[in-house]
């Protein structure tokens, strides 16, 4: 496996905080559609809990930062429609291919 650059792991904990919220953003619509459909209260707050549960576990929420974790994190990213593959433009082929590898395992 390739080892990440020292400017493609730079570039990666520059983008993380981004791609991270906008999926935040994603789950916050679907929690309000989830809260806002017909049904018992008590059954949206239990539902709720059990998605935030589930959610807060996701690549797209949490992610242990460590460098050589990183081209496996970026896959993993990909692999749970956080980002896709045009979003690593910048980031080098040696970083694009090695992502394209685990994701075709």
């Amino acid at each position: 496996m390739v080892e990440i650059s020292k400017k493609d792991w730079k570039l990666f904990r520059e983008r993380i905080p981004e791609w991270q919220e906008h999926y935040m953003e994603k789950l916050v619509k679907e929690y309000i559609e989830l809260l806002s459909s017909s049904g018992n209260a008590s059954d949206h707050f239990w539902e709720l809990e059990k998605r935030i549960r589930k959610d807060k576990k996701h690549p797209g929420v949490l992610l242990e930062m460590t460098k050589s974790d990183a081209i496996w994190n970026i896959a993993a990213l990909v692999r749970y429609k956080v980002i896709t593959l045009a979003e690593l433009e910048g980031f080098s082929e040696d970083l694009i291919e090695a992502v394209k590898l685990i994701l075709s395992r």
